[in-house]
């Protein structure tokens, strides 16, 4: 038999984290399993290859971690410090920004699953290290803020590269094919429609897993469900993710489910492409040190309070402020006593940087409104007030008298040379999607599976809204990736009649 007629048990759309987790899952479950990515093979890896590797996973306290960072030596592991991290912890933390919206059940799967997942991931070739960006050297001890200590080797790209090589060893996977539709025999889920080097075919399969990202990448959609301001939007990862996947489900009985007005957007730098690019990847336009300065738009005044938690917790939804700016831009401010303290993007040849000598060149060099823009930076650093600074804690170094506030770390704008990078806002990915339960198991309005169709990453609704703890999104992807797999292979190959098994 051709492998155009050939009928597979799993068929996985995307080639990103959670449809290569749930390939690599369903192959290990003994299903004859096949990949289909949209783009050609230099693109693949969806929104994963781009990300700066950052995953957030509930880790207990530091010994937990040794197992998973053990390229370190004792010496190393032993000059660090970090908070303890639960499953109560990570499950507060997407409760409270989500503002309680988040489906506990999905919420509680993804919590106490997450450091599991990790083990699988390492066992599958995936490398870990700790995550510089997340700490600074406190007398020779890297101190630890944020719960987000550990990240993928070499990024996005590392991560992307280990699954695709252990996927390559026993998948199938081909490119330039667009999943288009899913056929359907006697209401169960029997193949897909796709379109192949422009000709439209039918693949038989058994059943499919959706894992094809959501509908950042789709201007009009993002004008439909975002508003308007968000046609224009940079778009930090794949240029393919325009909802397909959501379409076909939906029309499959698939129910759309959270948040479809929501996004994960971030501050990135004004001068970025539109769309990622392939050649410079792993995050490397973003700007996420914004709580160390100040952020003010082209009126010269501040919009955020830019101090008011960790980064983790805020750039989701400070990136969506920005857009509303004026022009849809701003400016992230810093003086010379934190200039040091920038995470490493700052630092690259691709980030756009104003350096001036005093406040006044300074809004020159910006041709933003100078009169207020100094009036701003004056009546900021009246406000300061006298307590601590410690940029590992929430120091409570805060402002007084002034709107927007800043929470934390606030220091006097006042030590120059100064230093201004102009940002906009990028979207990430998209937070609407289709209901699934605790298995990865798409459902339709009453609830119910739909027998054969499986989804996972940004195509499972219900778990963020409105913003998302950092490092979320690639966790969720994972695990319910390898969920949907395993269930996947469960469907098709457990005898008529079974109890599924529980994952």
């Amino acid at each position: 038999m051709s492998n155009q007629n050939k009928a597979y048990d799993v068929i996985v759309v995307g080639t990103g984290n959670a449809a290569l987790c749930s390939a690599i899952a369903a192959k290990e479950n003994g299903a004859n399993v096949l990949i289909l990515e949209r783009g050609p093979k230099e693109k693949r890896g969806g929104n994963s290859f781009f990300t700066d590797g950052a995953i957030r996973f509930a880790y207990q306290n530091k010994d937990a971690l040794e197992p998973i960072l053990n390229q370190l030596s004792p010496k190393d592991f032993q000059n660090t410090v970090m908070p303890d991290y639960d499953t109560e912890d990570y499950y507060n933390d997407i409760m409270n920004v989500t503002e309680g919206k988040s489906d506990p059940n999905l919420a509680r799967q993804l919590v106490d699953k997450s450091y599991d997942t990790i083990q699988w991931m390492k066992s599958q070739g995936v490398q870990f290290e700790l995550n510089e960006n997340q700490s600074f050297n406190n007398n020779g001890v890297q101190q630890f803020w944020g719960g987000l200590p550990v990240k993928t080797n070499r990024k996005g790209i590392g991560l992307i590269e280990a699954l695709i090589n252990k996927a390559e060893d026993c998948i199938e996977i081909r490119y330039n094919t667009r999943a288009i539709g899913l056929q359907t025999t006697n209401q169960k889920v029997s193949g897909i429609t796709v379109v192949e080097n422009g000709e439209e075919k039918q693949i038989p399969a058994k059943s499919v897993v959706l894992a094809c990202g959501g509908f950042e990448a789709n201007k009009e959609k993002r004008a439909k469900y975002l508003g308007g301001e968000w046609e224009k939007a940079k778009v930090r990862g794949s240029e393919y993710n325009t909802g397909d996947g959501l379409d076909m489900a939906i029309e499959a009985g698939a129910q759309p489910y959270g948040d479809w007005s929501g996004c994960h957007a971030h501050t990135t730098d004004f001068q970025a492409p539109q769309v990622g690019d392939y050649g410079k990847p792993g995050d490397i336009y973003k700007k996420s040190s914004y709580p160390l300065g100040l952020i003010v738009n082209i009126k010269g005044e501040r919009f955020v309070d830019e101090g008011a938690d960790f980064r983790n917790y805020t750039y989701a939804k400070y990136g969506k402020e920005t857009l509303r700016q004026p022009e849809q831009k701003a400016f992230q401010l810093f003086d010379a006593q934190v200039r040091p303290l920038l995470r490493a993007e700052y630092n690259l040849e691709e980030a756009t940087c104003i350096k001036a000598n005093t406040i006044e060149e300074l809004a020159d060099k910006l041709n933003i409104d100078k009169a207020r823009f100094i009036e701003t930076i004056e009546e900021y650093n009246q406000a300061v007030q006298q307590e601590e600074y410690n940029p590992a804690i929430k120091d409570g170094k805060g402002t007084k008298g002034i709107t927007p506030s800043k929470s934390n770390w606030a220091l006097p704008f006042n030590q120059a040379p100064f230093y201004a990078y102009p940002v906009t806002c990028g979207i990430t990915f998209t937070f609407g999607g289709i209901h699934v339960n605790e298995k990865g198991e798409a459902l339709d309005k009453n609830q119910s599976p739909i027998p054969g169709l499986f989804a996972a990453g940004e195509i499972v609704g219900g778990l963020f809204y409105h913003n998302y703890p950092g490092g979320s999104g690639l966790m969720s992807g994972a695990v319910f990736g390898k969920l949907a797999g395993e269930s996947a292979a469960n469907y098709v190959l457990e005898p008529v009649g079974a109890t599924h098994k529980e994952n």
